[in-house]
């Protein structure tokens, strides 16, 4: 049977409209909302300008130009309806007009009660990376991937880089002391469990070696290193020659390098404190060592300034005094009963000055402070820890009255030495006249070995504060 014209016609025009029809039944279904997309405007210095893109502060993009590799970039801020965004890899051969595509967010459905789209796209576009018991043993870069050569990471899952801190009610008060394997810390700066102390130093005095030894001997479940913005050839050694691999076993590295983008260094820290919360919320005891804070500072002073951010003290803008603790508050104890994190960060001083803007502001959020003294390195005293500059803020809690009494007469002995040191270089000094210094005379010696340590040697609490008692008992 032959079809007329006009009856083709009609079932053409039924099977568009029973398509048609199909498309809109199956509209509720489709998980694929649209995606805005941006061009890339302006490139100055650090920063990247893009615009006809809305997207929060902490959104992830990527700079996509044709024959290029895509470039990833954070939204760090925005002036009208220009988006600022700081690359986190090179940008040499990005044109004008390159694109910017935000990062796909997950579709989420639509909750019982909301009058929208049945599936819409999350909010969250900020950076998820891998955290799990695959790390351990590991050495990844700020982006969570391995830069170890041992293959691919397995048993890992992704979660935000930035989560909210444990509301300070709900936090497990520090009360149990931590052997950190150090004599010095044991006995006359006693660390507790969850406490976030401060390793103050300059360059070349052996804080590297003194991370290395709590890194071998404290008691940890899991250890979590942030080499962030130090040399690249620090990296290996530190892990080799200073960590080892007995150190290496139970530890994660985070290695940001000097040569990262600053970003990219803000991310190593923000990344190895969140790796230490993972492991935190599942029970574990977590020694975070970061090397160094000064340089976590300094990288955002570098974003900061190229957005136009108004220097304050020393070049640093308000911002990055307002970083310092929403990182070192991510750290500490979690709910009672629950896991910790007891940070040491690195806090450089620069010349030695230990009114160096970053390290004061360190000072007052942190629980104590360890104070790597030039004099003692140059002396050949390791590790070369200046006991009556430090401090531990939560001695008192987690030592015995003994133990505080002990310590205190220690540094009293210890400074009377100190303050008649030159009356003895001398020859001005006469035994007899002074009963006190005749004390700190004839123990000094015997301090002095105390204080002094092989980053080979270990010692226990208990051992280091009976050898504490019976100097000062003596």
């Amino acid at each position: 049977m032959i079809s007329s014209p006009l009856e083709e016609h009609a079932l053409a025009t039924a099977e568009r409209w029973h398509r048609y029809l199909a498309d809109l039944e199956s509209f509720p279904n489709d998980r694929s909302p649209l995606e805005t997309q941006g061009l890339l405007v302006r490139v100055a210095g650090l920063v990247l300008e893009a615009a006809g893109i809305r997207v929060p502060v902490g959104s992830v993009c990527e700079v996509r130009q044709p024959g290029q590799p895509p470039v990833l970039a954070e939204v760090v801020g925005f002036n009208g309806d220009r988006a600022y965004l700081m690359p986190t890899g090179d940008v040499h051969g990005l044109a004008s007009g390159a694109r910017v595509v935000p990062k796909q967010a997950p579709v989420v459905p639509m909750r019982l009660g909301e009058h929208r789209h049945p599936w819409r796209r999350s909010e969250d576009r900020t950076l998820h990376l891998p955290v799990g018991d695959g790390l351990l043993g590991r050495v990844v870069d700020s982006t969570g991937q391995p830069i170890d050569r041992k293959g691919p990471i397995e048993q890992v899952h992704n979660e935000p880089l930035i989560r909210r801190p444990i509301n300070a009610m709900d936090r497990d008060p520090v009360r149990r002391p931590l052997d950190t394997g150090v004599r010095a810390i044991n006995s006359m700066l006693t660390v507790g469990r969850g406490q976030r102390i401060g390793l103050f130093a300059g360059t070349g005095v052996g804080k590297s070696v003194l991370l290395g030894m709590m890194a071998r001997y404290t008691e940890a479940d899991v250890i979590v290193v942030g080499l962030i913005g130090e040399r690249g050839r620090e990296v290996k050694e530190f892990i080799e020659d200073i960590l080892g691999e007995e150190g290496l076993r139970r530890s994660i590295v985070v290695a940001a390098p000097a040569d990262a983008p600053p970003l990219t260094r803000m991310q190593g820290a923000n990344y190895a404190t969140a790796i230490a919360e993972h492991f935190r919320d599942r029970g574990a005891h977590v020694l975070l060592l970061m090397d160094s804070l000064t340089r976590y500072a300094m990288a955002q002073r570098e974003i900061a300034l190229a957005i136009g951010e108004p220097p304050a003290t020393k070049g640093y803008p308000p911002s990055c005094f307002a970083k310092l603790p929403q990182l070192v508050e991510r750290s500490g104890n979690g709910a009672a009963g629950g896991g910790s994190i007891t940070a040491f960060y690195t806090v450089l001083s620069e010349g030695d000055d230990q009114q160096d803007p970053i390290a004061d502001a360190a000072r007052g959020i942190l629980d104590g402070h360890i104070v790597l003294s030039r004099e003692l390195a140059e002396a050949g005293h390791y590790p070369a820890i200046d006991v009556e500059k430090s401090i531990s803020r939560v001695m008192t809690s987690v030592a015995d009255s003994q133990h505080v009494e002990a310590s205190r007469r220690f540094r009293q002995i210890y400074a009377r030495f100190n303050k008649a040191r030159d009356l003895i270089q001398l020859g001005a000094y006469a035994p007899g006249h002074d009963p006190e210094l005749d004390l700190a005379v004839r123990l000094h010696p015997t301090m002095v070995g105390m204080l002094q340590q092989n980053m080979h040697e270990c010692a226990p609490l208990a051992k280091s504060v009976s050898q504490l008692r019976a100097i000062v008992n003596s």
